[in-house]
């Protein structure tokens, strides 16, 4: 029976393309893997599978009675329903732990770095496996994707030595520009619907009892929400009511200006405030240099709560 790696709910690059790339590796070194995903494929991952021509991972969200791998997350607020019933055989991941458990001894891949692929990068040198030339061009994308072309205080030397050694397998030369590129793709934010993007790039996390959901958007141009902020708000309290969410946030980040956007919708929204030593005005606030919801949003939520 085939062993499933996959990433968390709502994929983001990172996590489509790592179960893809820990896939690959697995099956080099004797398993029989498959990669899959929890939901859809959004615009900027459809362009990186379009660009170095790999089909996106099986669509699949229930595990019971499987074997898996699981990549970017270790989380139960970001897992099938019924991983309680799968055998988790090993995690790769670049977050926190999280309130996941297993019944046996596993494969642990964690480390501060800002990237998933990087880690699974440095798993193929360990194994002295090679990597091809197009899964190393996803691979260097999902990083540029993760740390924000080196943008984010989530990115380490571990990411851009990841980076380099990647685009020179790739024959990548000018891998910030082919970042811009598919920034500019991941800011086409009109084509989609407004539940679409509240959605895009969202988790949720259990804080002390109580369900926090928290979104992010990055583009290159933050006023392209400048007519559409009523509308996501509206979005964010229909999700709140549906998840039975205790808040939602939404950071809409400008890659440009180095700085969100925060937009809040909350049973306490003194916490949020407190949280992040802010006044918000119409449920809003600009919090310059934030552009990593790992490291400079999750951390202080979870002080408050």
């Amino acid at each position: 029976m085939s062993t499933y790696v996959f990433g968390h709910t709502t994929p983001d690059s990172d996590s489509i393309v790592g179960a893809i790339s820990l896939s690959y590796l697995k099956n080099k070194l004797g398993e029989d893997t498959i990669p899959s995903r929890q939901g859809d494929i959004n615009p900027e991952t459809a362009f990186i599978l379009d660009k170095f021509g790999y089909e996106a991972p099986v669509l699949k969200t229930s595990y019971a009675e499987e074997s898996v791998y699981l990549i970017d997350f270790m989380e139960s607020s970001q897992s099938p329903d019924d991983i309680a019933e799968a055998t988790i055989l090993g995690i790769v991941d670049h977050h926190k732990l999280g309130d996941l458990k297993t019944n046996g001894p596993l494969e642990m891949w964690v480390r501060p770095v800002g990237c998933s692929n990087t880690i699974v990068k440095q798993m193929f040198d360990y194994f002295d496996i090679e990597i091809p030339k197009e899964l190393a061009g996803m691979m260097l994308c999902a990083i540029l994707s993760d740390t924000v072309i080196f943008k984010s205080p989530t990115c380490t030397k571990e990411d851009t030595k990841a980076c380099k050694e990647l685009a020179d397998i790739a024959e990548i030369e000018d891998y910030k520009a082919l970042g811009m590129e598919m920034f500019i793709v991941k800011s086409d934010v009109l084509s989609a619907t407004k539940r679409e993007l509240v959605l895009r790039d969202f988790k949720d996390f259990n804080m002390g009892g109580e369900k926090i959901g928290v979104g992010q958007l990055e583009v290159v141009d933050l006023s392209v929400f400048d007519t559409m902020k009523d509308e996501l708000f509206a979005q964010m309290q229909i999700l709140k009511e549906e998840g039975d969410r205790h808040t939602i946030l939404l950071l809409l980040t400008d890659i440009m200006l180095e700085g969100s956007q925060l937009l809040v919708i909350s049973n306490e929204v003194d916490k949020i405030e407190s949280a992040f030593e802010i006044t918000l005005e119409e449920s809003q606030v600009w919090l310059p240099k934030v552009m990593s919801r790992k490291k400079q949003i999750i951390p202080f939520l979870e002080t408050q709560f």
